[in-house]
């Protein structure tokens, strides 16, 4: 029986602080007071002076409360049960259902053994194909998604769950407006994924606390599927509100502010949930992809800017578009030479275009006199926009790379391209004029 203690020194905002001995860092207590019972977790110590974050808050917690310690860290359920569910950022069910209590495994554990580790080899396709095509997505990857607010990002996610080639989806939520965790329940839901996905919902009437857990929690159960074989797609929106968690956290515990008020451990804080993602040796795989808002669309922001030093790369979303400058997979390398033999011509191909087609866009807002060329060029950044850069286009790779030479074929001679003529040969289609034209109607 773990000792009792009776006396809190100090509350401040969801932190409270004691006198204890015997007591490890990260360790899980139990505080009990007039407003019931709530955990808590160690999160300094300072000889025999203790500090706890109260995952419910510290409201109704008198300096009476009493504290037992409970000798391990945090823990959650593991089991094949938790398929289908949705829990809060505590691991408690939300749906009603029944707790699992099975298998407990600990969570915010190390980073996965480099030794454990094999190559980035296999592709996740999407059906998006500003991904699938420009910035493949590849197994254990981590990639985030950099959004202004009111970009459709949550949408994106969505339908990343729904179509990716997975066997199981873990979303984590975090500061989620109510209406968002419904959206992303019922679409699951409704395009029967909701079998395969598992939720950890801390919306933005929680605890701020419970904000904190819901990536620990949910790679923890990423890693335990992905060690029984499993390809798991964690998702995590929105992990602005992580930082902001962590920086409410430290001007509570008075700590020496960083940029812009954030912690100074905040990149080692990201660097230590984003490192999870792995693909086992004869086992599953983790590949996190996660929503990070940018404040003003300032990719300087600490936590963008702290992010794409950790990430391998990242999607940008403008304007309800994947936008192909900025937007990097640093692995596609490792894939896209075993899709189709046209995949990267064409990927370096429509991008080179694409962005002579926004210098001859330039050209026209400023007045200039347009050449043939530039007209040329402004017709295909017209259609490369509309069929392959809309996030409603939902075709499979050989489509999009088929679109692709189709696009090509309605604006450009072969010869124009600098394409190689190997391929020109293979995959330029040989279509009419009346095709083209009827392709500029349904434009």
């Amino acid at each position: 029986m773990r000792k009792l203690y009776h006396q809190i020194d100090q509350i401040a905002g969801n932190v409270i602080v004691l006198q204890a001995e015997g007591v490890a860092y990260g360790e899980l207590a139990r505080v009990v007071s007039r407003q019931g019972t709530s955990l808590a977790q160690v999160i300094r110590l300072e000889d025999n002076r203790v500090s706890l974050q109260v995952f419910a808050g510290s409201r109704g917690v008198g300096t009476d409360a009493q504290v037992q310690f409970l000798g391990h860290p945090m823990q959650t359920a593991y089991s094949e049960f938790l398929l289908g569910r949705v829990f809060d950022g505590v691991a408690r069910p939300r749906d009603n259902g029944p707790s699992i209590r099975e298998e407990a495994i600990p969570i915010g554990g190390p980073s996965v053994n480099p030794v454990r580790r094999t190559i980035p080899s296999r592709m996740i396709r999407t059906g998006i194909p500003m991904i699938d095509v420009f910035n493949t997505l590849v197994e254990s990857q981590k990639i985030p998604i950099f959004s202004m607010p009111g970009e459709p990002s949550n949408q994106l996610l969505a339908r990343i769950a729904l179509q990716a080639e997975v066997d199981c989806i873990i979303l984590g939520g975090l500061g989620l407006k109510h209406d968002d965790y419904l959206y992303f329940r019922d679409e699951l839901e409704n395009q029967g994924a909701m079998s395969r996905s598992i939720f950890y919902i801390h919306t933005a009437a929680d605890p701020t606390v419970e904000c904190l857990l819901v990536p620990d929690i949910s790679l923890a159960v990423a890693e335990r599927f992905a060690l029984d074989g499993k390809r798991v797609l964690v998702l995590l929106t929105d992990m602005a509100n992580f930082a902001d968690a962590l920086k409410e956290i430290a001007i509570t515990m008075e700590q020496i502010p960083s940029y812009r008020g954030y912690p100074g451990d905040l990149y080692s804080q990201l660097a230590a949930r984003y490192e999870k993602a792995v693909d086992f040796k004869e086992a599953g795989s983790i590949t996190i992809l996660s929503l990070t808002t940018m404040p003003g669309d300032d990719v300087t922001h600490p936590i963008p800017d702290n992010t794409g030093y950790i990430t391998e790369g990242q999607f940008y979303l403008r304007g309800g578009r994947i936008e192909p400058f900025g937007s990097l997979s640093r692995l596609k390398q490792k894939v896209n030479a075993e899709t189709r033999e046209d995949h990267r011509s064409i990927m370096n191909t429509m991008i080179q275009l694409y962005a002579s087609s926004r210098e001859a866009r330039e050209k026209e807002d400023m007045g200039f006199q347009l050449s043939a060329w530039d007209r040329k060029l402004l017709d295909y950044g017209r259609r490369f926009e509309n069929q392959m850069m809309d996030l409603e286009v939902n075709i499979t790779l050989e489509e999009a790379l088929d679109r692709g030479w189709a696009i090509l074929d309605s604006c450009f001679q072969p010869q124009e391209v600098g394409l190689p003529s190997q391929l020109v040969d293979r995959f330029w289609p040989q279509t009419t004029k009346e095709g083209n034209d009827g392709q500029d109607q349904a434009d």
